[in-house]
Protein backbone atom coordinates (compact mmCIF):
# COMPACT_ATOMS: atom_id res chain seq x y z
CA UNK A 1 0.00 0.00 0.00
CA UNK A 2 1.51 3.34 -1.03
CA UNK A 3 2.25 6.10 1.48
CA UNK A 4 -0.59 8.71 2.41
CA UNK A 5 1.36 11.89 1.62
CA UNK A 6 1.40 15.30 2.87
CA UNK A 7 3.43 18.49 2.71
CA UNK A 8 4.46 18.44 6.38
CA UNK A 9 3.84 16.13 9.18
CA UNK A 10 4.07 17.36 12.62
CA UNK A 11 4.80 14.67 15.19
CA UNK A 12 3.37 15.61 18.58
CA UNK A 13 0.54 17.91 19.25
CA UNK A 14 1.62 19.80 22.28
CA UNK A 15 1.79 23.91 22.05
CA UNK A 16 4.71 23.71 19.77
CA UNK A 17 3.07 20.79 17.17
CA UNK A 18 -0.12 22.20 16.98
CA UNK A 19 0.30 25.48 16.63
CA UNK A 20 3.42 24.83 13.80
CA UNK A 21 0.37 22.53 12.01
CA UNK A 22 -2.04 25.32 12.23
CA UNK A 23 0.27 27.70 10.87
CA UNK A 24 1.26 24.88 8.06
CA UNK A 25 -2.09 24.59 6.55
CA UNK A 26 -2.84 28.51 7.59
CA UNK A 27 -0.18 29.02 4.32
CA UNK A 28 -1.35 26.50 2.27
CA UNK A 29 0.38 23.36 3.18
CA UNK A 30 -1.09 19.95 3.31
CA UNK A 31 -0.77 19.35 6.89
CA UNK A 32 -1.08 16.21 9.56
CA UNK A 33 -0.13 15.89 12.89
CA UNK A 34 0.55 12.59 14.38
CA UNK A 35 -0.33 12.28 18.39
CA UNK A 36 0.04 9.30 20.73
CA UNK A 37 -2.26 10.34 23.66
CA UNK A 38 -3.26 13.74 24.55
CA UNK A 39 -3.96 16.70 21.76
CA UNK A 40 -2.56 20.09 23.57
CA UNK A 41 0.29 17.80 24.89
CA UNK A 42 1.58 17.63 28.73
CA UNK A 43 0.84 21.59 28.76
CA UNK A 44 -2.51 21.62 27.98
CA UNK A 45 -3.49 18.57 29.80
CA UNK A 46 -0.95 17.98 32.34
CA UNK A 47 1.47 21.11 33.16
CA UNK A 48 0.77 24.23 32.64
CA UNK A 49 -3.12 25.00 32.37
CA UNK A 50 -4.70 22.57 34.90
CA UNK A 51 -1.85 23.40 37.50
CA UNK A 52 -3.05 27.16 36.91
CA UNK A 53 -6.17 25.67 38.20
CA UNK A 54 -5.03 24.02 41.12
CA UNK A 55 -3.43 27.55 41.89
CA UNK A 56 -6.28 29.52 41.54
CA UNK A 57 -8.06 27.17 44.17
CA UNK A 58 -5.09 27.49 46.41
CA UNK A 59 -5.40 30.92 45.82
CA UNK A 60 -8.79 31.33 46.90
CA UNK A 61 -8.44 29.53 50.20
CA UNK A 62 -5.55 31.43 51.14
CA UNK A 63 -7.36 34.62 50.94
CA UNK A 64 -10.70 32.99 52.58
CA UNK A 65 -8.34 32.88 55.55
CA UNK A 66 -7.81 36.54 55.42
CA UNK A 67 -11.43 37.42 55.21
CA UNK A 68 -11.10 39.94 58.03
CA UNK A 69 -8.37 42.09 56.26
CA UNK A 70 -11.51 42.68 53.83
CA UNK A 71 -14.59 43.33 56.38
CA UNK A 72 -15.78 39.67 55.96
CA UNK A 73 -16.14 37.12 58.55
CA UNK A 74 -17.17 32.95 57.69
CA UNK A 75 -17.66 30.11 59.54
CA UNK A 76 -16.08 26.47 59.16
CA UNK A 77 -14.25 27.80 55.95
CA UNK A 78 -13.49 24.58 54.55
CA UNK A 79 -12.75 22.52 50.97
CA UNK A 80 -13.43 19.53 48.91
CA UNK A 81 -10.48 18.35 47.37
CA UNK A 82 -11.85 16.74 44.80
CA UNK A 83 -14.11 19.02 43.47
CA UNK A 84 -10.58 21.27 43.08
CA UNK A 85 -9.01 18.36 41.06
CA UNK A 86 -12.27 17.84 38.87
CA UNK A 87 -12.46 21.55 38.17
CA UNK A 88 -8.97 21.26 36.73
CA UNK A 89 -9.50 18.69 34.27
CA UNK A 90 -12.61 20.00 33.32
CA UNK A 91 -10.35 22.78 32.23
CA UNK A 92 -7.56 20.59 30.70
CA UNK A 93 -10.30 18.77 29.28
CA UNK A 94 -12.20 21.50 27.57
CA UNK A 95 -9.21 22.70 26.01
CA UNK A 96 -8.09 20.28 24.69
CA UNK A 97 -11.04 19.82 22.81
CA UNK A 98 -10.91 23.40 21.67
CA UNK A 99 -7.23 22.10 20.16
CA UNK A 100 -8.96 19.58 18.46
CA UNK A 101 -11.78 21.78 16.62
CA UNK A 102 -8.86 23.94 15.61
CA UNK A 103 -7.09 21.49 14.09
CA UNK A 104 -10.36 20.59 12.02
CA UNK A 105 -10.95 23.81 11.56
CA UNK A 106 -7.95 24.64 10.01
CA UNK A 107 -8.46 21.22 7.88
CA UNK A 108 -5.51 19.26 9.57
CA UNK A 109 -5.00 15.82 9.73
CA UNK A 110 -5.33 14.59 13.55
CA UNK A 111 -3.37 10.95 13.08
CA UNK A 112 -3.55 9.01 16.28
CA UNK A 113 -1.03 7.01 16.96
CA UNK A 114 3.23 6.64 18.03
CA UNK A 115 5.43 8.07 14.72
CA UNK A 116 8.71 6.58 13.82
CA UNK A 117 11.06 8.03 11.44
CA UNK A 118 12.04 5.71 9.26
CA UNK A 119 14.51 7.94 6.72
CA UNK A 120 13.81 9.76 3.31
CA UNK A 121 10.61 12.06 4.47
CA UNK A 122 9.21 8.45 5.71
CA UNK A 123 7.61 7.48 8.79
CA UNK A 124 5.44 4.76 10.67
CA UNK A 125 2.38 5.38 12.87
CA UNK A 126 1.70 2.28 14.73
CA UNK A 127 -2.34 2.69 14.51
CA UNK A 128 -2.30 3.90 11.21
CA UNK A 129 -0.09 3.20 8.41
CA UNK A 130 3.14 4.90 6.53
CA UNK A 131 3.50 8.25 5.81
CA UNK A 132 5.42 10.75 3.74
CA UNK A 133 6.24 14.08 3.78
CA UNK A 134 8.50 16.80 2.41
CA UNK A 135 8.51 18.60 6.04
CA UNK A 136 8.69 16.12 9.32
CA UNK A 137 8.33 18.66 12.30
CA UNK A 138 9.50 16.79 15.47
CA UNK A 139 7.86 18.55 18.14
CA UNK A 140 7.80 14.94 20.56
CA UNK A 141 8.32 16.85 24.11
CA UNK A 142 9.45 15.85 27.33
CA UNK A 143 9.32 13.90 30.76
CA UNK A 144 9.95 14.46 34.02
CA UNK A 145 13.69 13.46 34.73
CA UNK A 146 14.51 10.78 37.23
CA UNK A 147 17.70 10.48 38.80
CA UNK A 148 19.33 7.44 40.53
CA UNK A 149 17.55 6.95 44.40
CA UNK A 150 15.15 9.21 43.48
CA UNK A 151 12.31 7.28 41.12
CA UNK A 152 8.81 7.75 41.30
CA UNK A 153 6.72 4.83 42.06
CA UNK A 154 3.04 7.05 41.59
CA UNK A 155 1.97 6.71 45.21
CA UNK A 156 4.27 8.11 47.47
CA UNK A 157 6.62 9.58 45.47
CA UNK A 158 5.23 11.93 42.73
CA UNK A 159 6.35 13.49 39.61
CA UNK A 160 4.05 16.26 38.10
CA UNK A 161 1.35 14.00 36.96
CA UNK A 162 0.43 12.27 40.20
CA UNK A 163 0.45 15.27 41.81
CA UNK A 164 -2.02 17.04 40.18
CA UNK A 165 -4.64 14.67 40.58
CA UNK A 166 -4.51 13.85 44.70
CA UNK A 167 -7.08 12.55 46.51
CA UNK A 168 -6.08 13.99 50.00
CA UNK A 169 -3.56 16.87 50.76
CA UNK A 170 -0.50 15.11 52.33
CA UNK A 171 0.03 16.50 56.18
CA UNK A 172 3.43 16.53 54.97
CA UNK A 173 5.11 17.08 51.91
CA UNK A 174 9.09 17.09 50.94
CA UNK A 175 9.28 18.72 47.06
CA UNK A 176 13.15 18.19 45.81
CA UNK A 177 14.06 20.38 43.39
CA UNK A 178 13.19 24.47 42.97
CA UNK A 179 12.23 25.49 39.62
CA UNK A 180 9.13 26.56 38.71
CA UNK A 181 7.36 23.39 38.35
CA UNK A 182 8.65 22.52 42.40
CA UNK A 183 7.92 26.00 43.27
CA UNK A 184 4.11 25.77 42.00
CA UNK A 185 3.62 22.54 43.61
CA UNK A 186 5.23 23.59 47.12
CA UNK A 187 2.73 26.88 46.99
CA UNK A 188 -0.18 25.19 46.37
CA UNK A 189 -0.10 22.37 48.68
CA UNK A 190 1.24 24.78 51.65
CA UNK A 191 -1.84 26.72 51.00
CA UNK A 192 -3.92 23.70 51.26
CA UNK A 193 -2.46 22.75 54.59
CA UNK A 194 0.38 20.67 53.54
CA UNK A 195 3.89 20.65 55.74
CA UNK A 196 6.05 21.69 53.22
CA UNK A 197 9.67 21.58 53.06
CA UNK A 198 11.60 22.22 49.02
CA UNK A 199 15.19 20.71 48.88
CA UNK A 200 17.40 22.48 46.62
CA UNK A 201 20.99 21.38 45.29
CA UNK A 202 21.75 25.38 44.51
CA UNK A 203 22.38 27.87 46.39
CA UNK A 204 19.25 29.32 45.73
CA UNK A 205 15.48 28.60 45.37
CA UNK A 206 14.11 29.71 41.88
CA UNK A 207 17.55 29.55 40.39
CA UNK A 208 17.39 31.07 36.96
CA UNK A 209 15.87 34.36 38.64
CA UNK A 210 17.40 37.06 39.46
CA UNK A 211 19.38 36.73 42.72
CA UNK A 212 17.01 39.49 44.48
CA UNK A 213 13.85 37.79 43.69
CA UNK A 214 14.72 34.64 44.74
CA UNK A 215 15.67 35.96 47.93
CA UNK A 216 12.20 37.38 48.16
CA UNK A 217 10.76 34.72 47.34
CA UNK A 218 12.61 32.56 49.64
CA UNK A 219 11.64 35.11 52.54
CA UNK A 220 8.13 35.07 51.22
CA UNK A 221 7.69 31.35 51.04
CA UNK A 222 9.05 30.96 54.48
CA UNK A 223 7.02 33.96 56.38
CA UNK A 224 4.04 31.47 54.95
CA UNK A 225 5.27 28.53 56.96
CA UNK A 226 7.51 26.94 54.09
CA UNK A 227 11.19 24.61 55.05
CA UNK A 228 13.56 25.24 52.50
CA UNK A 229 16.93 23.70 52.47
CA UNK A 230 19.58 25.27 49.57
CA UNK A 231 22.98 24.00 48.94
CA UNK A 232 21.57 20.84 49.39
CA UNK A 233 20.60 16.78 48.95
CA UNK A 234 18.60 14.54 50.01
CA UNK A 235 19.88 11.00 50.26
CA UNK A 236 17.97 7.90 49.27
CA UNK A 237 14.11 7.95 49.71
CA UNK A 238 12.86 4.71 51.60
CA UNK A 239 9.38 3.53 50.96
CA UNK A 240 7.57 2.86 54.72
CA UNK A 241 3.88 1.86 54.23
CA UNK A 242 2.48 5.08 54.04
CA UNK A 243 5.08 7.36 54.24
CA UNK A 244 8.83 8.30 52.76
CA UNK A 245 12.05 8.91 54.85
CA UNK A 246 14.90 10.65 53.85
CA UNK A 247 17.70 12.95 55.24
CA UNK A 248 18.26 16.23 54.08
CA UNK A 249 22.39 17.25 54.20
CA UNK A 250 22.96 20.63 53.91
CA UNK A 251 25.58 22.91 56.13
CA UNK A 252 27.69 19.64 56.77
CA UNK A 253 24.71 18.75 58.83
CA UNK A 254 22.36 15.79 58.23
CA UNK A 255 18.66 15.95 59.33
CA UNK A 256 16.72 13.02 59.25
CA UNK A 257 12.82 13.73 57.65
CA UNK A 258 9.89 11.68 57.06
CA UNK A 259 7.08 12.73 55.03
CA UNK A 260 3.68 11.67 53.47
CA UNK A 261 4.34 11.98 50.04
CA UNK A 262 7.46 13.09 47.77
CA UNK A 263 7.02 15.37 44.81
CA UNK A 264 10.40 15.15 42.41
CA UNK A 265 10.76 18.65 40.69
CA UNK A 266 14.33 17.54 39.08
CA UNK A 267 13.85 18.90 35.67
CA UNK A 268 12.60 17.06 32.76
CA UNK A 269 14.26 15.52 29.55
CA UNK A 270 13.17 15.45 25.85
CA UNK A 271 11.24 12.62 24.02
CA UNK A 272 13.95 11.29 21.83
CA UNK A 273 13.79 7.51 22.41
CA UNK A 274 11.92 5.24 20.15
CA UNK A 275 11.15 7.66 17.15
CA UNK A 276 13.25 6.53 14.68
CA UNK A 277 16.36 8.91 15.10
CA UNK A 278 19.04 6.11 14.44
CA UNK A 279 17.65 5.74 10.84
CA UNK A 280 17.86 9.42 10.11
CA UNK A 281 21.31 11.90 10.56
CA UNK A 282 19.31 14.08 13.42
CA UNK A 283 22.47 14.43 15.82
CA UNK A 284 21.77 14.42 19.77
CA UNK A 285 23.24 16.67 22.83
CA UNK A 286 23.04 16.17 25.89
CA UNK A 287 19.76 14.56 25.36
CA UNK A 288 18.32 17.21 23.14
CA UNK A 289 18.34 17.41 19.29
CA UNK A 290 21.04 19.98 17.98
CA UNK A 291 18.72 22.43 15.28
CA UNK A 292 20.07 25.20 13.85
CA UNK A 293 18.01 28.67 14.49
CA UNK A 294 15.47 27.81 12.19
CA UNK A 295 14.79 24.51 13.53
CA UNK A 296 16.17 22.68 11.34
CA UNK A 297 18.24 19.47 12.50
CA UNK A 298 21.25 17.98 10.05
CA UNK A 299 18.52 15.17 8.64
CA UNK A 300 17.26 17.26 5.38
CA UNK A 301 13.48 17.83 5.78
CA UNK A 302 13.27 17.14 9.42
CA UNK A 303 12.97 19.42 12.45
CA UNK A 304 12.66 19.95 15.96
CA UNK A 305 10.80 22.21 17.89
CA UNK A 306 9.99 22.73 21.85
CA UNK A 307 11.22 20.80 24.61
CA UNK A 308 12.73 18.32 22.74
CA UNK A 309 15.21 20.35 20.99
CA UNK A 310 16.47 22.19 24.57
CA UNK A 311 15.87 25.38 26.82
CA UNK A 312 14.05 27.25 28.02
CA UNK A 313 11.52 24.63 28.34
CA UNK A 314 8.18 27.00 27.73
CA UNK A 315 4.93 26.30 25.98
CA UNK A 316 5.16 29.70 24.60
CA UNK A 317 8.36 29.61 23.33
CA UNK A 318 7.76 25.63 21.40
CA UNK A 319 4.10 28.09 19.71
CA UNK A 320 6.97 30.63 18.33
CA UNK A 321 9.57 28.76 17.41
CA UNK A 322 7.23 26.30 15.18
CA UNK A 323 5.35 29.43 13.70
CA UNK A 324 9.50 30.32 12.81
CA UNK A 325 10.05 27.03 11.38
CA UNK A 326 6.64 26.73 9.32
CA UNK A 327 7.20 30.06 8.09
CA UNK A 328 11.02 29.47 6.77
CA UNK A 329 10.25 26.26 5.21
CA UNK A 330 7.08 27.60 3.47
CA UNK A 331 9.27 30.59 2.11
CA UNK A 332 7.90 33.20 3.91
CA UNK A 333 10.00 36.56 3.53
CA UNK A 334 11.30 38.50 6.80
CA UNK A 335 10.81 35.68 9.00
CA UNK A 336 13.31 35.94 11.80
CA UNK A 337 15.04 33.43 14.31
CA UNK A 338 13.74 33.34 17.75
CA UNK A 339 15.79 35.34 19.99
CA UNK A 340 15.33 33.04 23.39
CA UNK A 341 16.58 36.26 25.70
CA UNK A 342 13.27 37.43 24.59
CA UNK A 343 11.33 35.29 26.14
CA UNK A 344 9.74 35.98 28.52
CA UNK A 345 9.44 33.46 32.22
CA UNK A 346 6.26 33.22 34.66
CA UNK A 347 6.23 31.15 38.30
CA UNK A 348 2.31 31.25 39.23
CA UNK A 349 3.07 30.69 43.08
CA UNK A 350 1.99 32.79 45.90
CA UNK A 351 3.63 35.18 45.19
CA UNK A 352 3.84 35.27 41.37
CA UNK A 353 7.57 35.73 39.79
CA UNK A 354 7.72 37.12 36.25
CA UNK A 355 11.25 37.94 34.24
CA UNK A 356 12.49 38.59 30.78
CA UNK A 357 16.46 39.09 29.68
CA UNK A 358 19.60 39.17 31.76
CA UNK A 359 19.25 39.48 35.45
CA UNK A 360 22.01 41.76 36.92
CA UNK A 361 24.72 39.14 37.73
CA UNK A 362 24.20 38.29 33.97
CA UNK A 363 24.53 41.90 32.86
CA UNK A 364 27.33 42.68 34.58
CA UNK A 365 29.21 39.34 33.69
CA UNK A 366 28.30 40.49 29.89
CA UNK A 367 30.40 43.58 30.69
CA UNK A 368 27.57 45.90 30.77
CA UNK A 369 27.94 48.82 32.81
CA UNK A 370 24.39 48.74 34.47
CA UNK A 371 21.70 51.58 35.42
CA UNK A 372 18.87 49.65 37.95
CA UNK A 373 15.78 50.27 38.88
CA UNK A 374 13.53 48.78 41.70
CA UNK A 375 10.00 49.56 42.74
CA UNK A 376 8.11 48.49 46.03
CA UNK A 377 4.48 47.10 45.97
CA UNK A 378 4.24 48.98 49.16
CA UNK A 379 4.67 52.16 47.02
CA UNK A 380 1.87 51.70 44.83
CA UNK A 381 -1.88 52.64 45.21
CA UNK A 382 -3.53 49.55 43.85
CA UNK A 383 -1.38 46.63 45.29
CA UNK A 384 -2.21 48.62 49.00
CA UNK A 385 -6.11 48.45 47.94
CA UNK A 386 -5.65 44.98 47.39
CA UNK A 387 -4.58 43.37 50.38
CA UNK A 388 -0.99 42.84 48.48
CA UNK A 389 1.67 45.15 49.45
CA UNK A 390 4.36 42.72 49.00
CA UNK A 391 6.50 42.50 46.09
CA UNK A 392 8.81 44.18 43.79
CA UNK A 393 9.44 45.23 40.25
CA UNK A 394 12.95 45.31 39.13
CA UNK A 395 14.70 46.66 35.90
CA UNK A 396 18.36 46.47 34.68
CA UNK A 397 19.04 49.31 31.67
CA UNK A 398 22.40 49.39 29.76
CA UNK A 399 24.37 52.81 30.94
CA UNK A 400 25.62 53.77 27.49
CA UNK A 401 22.45 53.07 25.31
CA UNK A 402 19.67 53.20 27.96
CA UNK A 403 18.67 49.48 26.25
CA UNK A 404 16.30 47.32 28.75
CA UNK A 405 18.57 44.24 29.49
CA UNK A 406 16.41 42.80 31.81
CA UNK A 407 13.34 42.81 34.14
CA UNK A 408 12.35 40.84 36.86
CA UNK A 409 9.15 41.13 39.34
CA UNK A 410 7.62 39.22 42.24
CA UNK A 411 4.52 40.18 43.70
CA UNK A 412 0.82 40.20 42.63
CA UNK A 413 -0.17 39.39 39.08
CA UNK A 414 3.54 39.77 37.99
CA UNK A 415 2.67 36.79 35.38
CA UNK A 416 0.26 39.46 33.43
CA UNK A 417 2.08 42.61 33.76
CA UNK A 418 5.74 40.67 32.07
CA UNK A 419 4.44 41.19 28.73
CA UNK A 420 4.75 44.82 28.87
CA UNK A 421 8.80 44.80 28.91
CA UNK A 422 8.64 41.59 26.80
CA UNK A 423 7.01 43.80 24.07
CA UNK A 424 9.70 46.70 25.23
CA UNK A 425 12.42 44.12 24.33
CA UNK A 426 11.13 43.10 20.61
CA UNK A 427 10.67 47.12 20.04
CA UNK A 428 14.69 47.60 21.38
CA UNK A 429 12.76 50.08 23.74
CA UNK A 430 15.39 52.29 25.74
CA UNK A 431 14.57 54.22 28.99
CA UNK A 432 13.03 57.52 26.92
CA UNK A 433 9.98 55.72 25.83
CA UNK A 434 9.26 53.91 28.77
CA UNK A 435 9.75 56.77 30.50
CA UNK A 436 7.36 58.80 27.82
CA UNK A 437 4.59 55.76 28.04
CA UNK A 438 1.32 56.95 30.18
CA UNK A 439 0.50 54.02 32.58
CA UNK A 440 -3.06 54.45 33.66
CA UNK A 441 -3.82 55.37 37.27
CA UNK A 442 -4.39 53.48 39.71
CA UNK A 443 -2.72 50.22 38.52
CA UNK A 444 0.06 47.48 39.13
CA UNK A 445 1.51 48.85 36.22
CA UNK A 446 2.01 51.99 37.00
CA UNK A 447 5.16 49.99 39.11
CA UNK A 448 6.83 49.53 35.76
CA UNK A 449 6.96 52.78 34.87
CA UNK A 450 7.95 54.10 38.53
CA UNK A 451 10.97 51.32 38.26
CA UNK A 452 12.15 52.44 34.87
CA UNK A 453 12.41 56.26 36.25
CA UNK A 454 14.23 54.83 39.38
CA UNK A 455 16.67 53.42 37.30
CA UNK A 456 17.63 57.19 36.39
CA UNK A 457 17.30 58.87 39.44
CA UNK A 458 13.57 60.21 38.91
CA UNK A 459 11.10 57.77 40.95
CA UNK A 460 8.14 59.88 42.11
CA UNK A 461 6.54 57.50 44.50
CA UNK A 462 9.41 56.38 46.09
Amino acid sequence: MADQQFDVIVVGAGPGGYVAAIRAAQLGLNTAVVEREHVGGICLNWGCIPTKALLRSSEIHHLLHHLGDYGFSAKEVSFDLAKIVARSRKVAGQLSGGVKHLLKKNKVTLIDGHAKLLGGGRLEVDKAGSFKAKHIILATGARARSLPGLEGDGKLIWTYKEAMVPTVIPKSLLVIGSGAIGIEFASFYLNLGAKVTVVEILDRILPVEDEEISALARKSFEKQGMRIFTNARTGALVKNADSVSTTIEAGGKSEPITVDRVILAVGIVGNVENIGLENTKVRLEKGRIVTDPWSATDEPGVYAIGDVAGPPWLAHKASHEGVICVEKLAGVKHVHPLKTANIPGCTYAYPQVASVGLTEKKATEKGYQIKVGRFPFIGNGKAIALGEPEGLVKTVFDAKTGELLGAHMIGAEVTEMIQGYAIARTLESTEAELMHTVFPHPTLSEMMHESVLDAYGRAIHF
